[in-house]
């Protein structure tokens, strides 16, 4: 088998990317790979360049030097945050923007990947596949039963499944998903893990977190920042038994 196979080897591939902000190093020589098909679980204290990296590879931040790629080939550095939107990483923030006023449905429906102009969205109808994969998302995320309830109504968690399910809606090679547990009651919690494990067997999911009973949970590899860079790298038991993680991160 040679090289030249059209799968990308890396989905994001991060290379020495540092960013100053008034001199302050937020991301310092960081380097991070992400395959096809990844759960990854990023952890780290505040301050550790979480938040930025994220704003790196969505294009919200411009690096100072290094390499942001995206399957091998596309230069992340050089799109702007629509291009980036549009070549498939999806990014959730922590707190859930979700239409209130809406239908759980309809709130999928305005998410649905599909032709945005102004003569397509006034006459657009629903196709059946359309249809099917509402349906498919809502069972994904727990919401079928809720459907055609108003968002406003959902707690706290399914509100967040819900921005997961709108975001899902958009097709994303990679999703972004920032601390996606604060506020949910243990329940949620546990069922967020297996949520996200089953989403991630179609696409690559990253999730920034502090909730460390929530990345056991994962099960997954786990990388932690510290001032900017990896500071370790392993599963959740290699990476929470570290010296320089305990002293960092977890002994704090």
């Amino acid at each position: 088998m040679t090289e030249e196979t059209n799968a990308p080897r890396s989905l994001l591939y991060l290379d020495g990317v540092s960013v100053s902000f008034d001199g302050f190093k937020a991301l310092n020589s960081l380097s991070l790979v992400i395959e096809p098909g990844e759960l990854r679980a990023i952890i780290g204290p505040n301050g550790a360049g979480k938040t930025t990296m994220m704003d790196v590879i969505t294009g919200k931040t411009r690096p100072d030097t290094g390499t942001v790629l995206f399957e091998d080939t596309i230069d992340l550095t050089k799109r702007d945050e629509a291009d980036i939107a549009q070549l498939g990483i999806g990014r959730k923030f922590q707190k859930p923007t979700v239409f209130e006023s809406h239908t759980v449905w309809d709130n999928l429906e305005l998410a649905l990947n599909r032709p945005r102009g102004v003569y397509s969205t006034l006459f657009y109808r629903l196709s059946g596949e359309d249809k099917d994969r509402i349906e498919e998302i809502l069972a994904t995320i727990r919401l079928s039963h809720r459907k055609d309830e108003l968002a406003a109504n959902l707690s706290h968690g399914q509100k967040q499944w819900l921005e997961i399910g709108m975001l899902l809606a958009q097709e994303p090679k990679l999703l972004l998903v920032d601390e996606p547990v604060a506020g949910m009651t243990d329940a949620e919690t546990a069922e967020t893990a297996v949520l996200l494990r089953e989403i991630a067997r179609t696409r690559s999911v990253v999730v920034v977190e502090h909730d460390m009973g929530f990345i056991r949970d994962l099960g997954v590899k786990v990388t932690c920042l510290a001032e900017g860079s990896v500071l370790a790298e392993g599963s959740i038991d290699f990476v929470s038994s570290d010296p320089k993680v305990i002293e960092n991160y977890l002994g704090r």
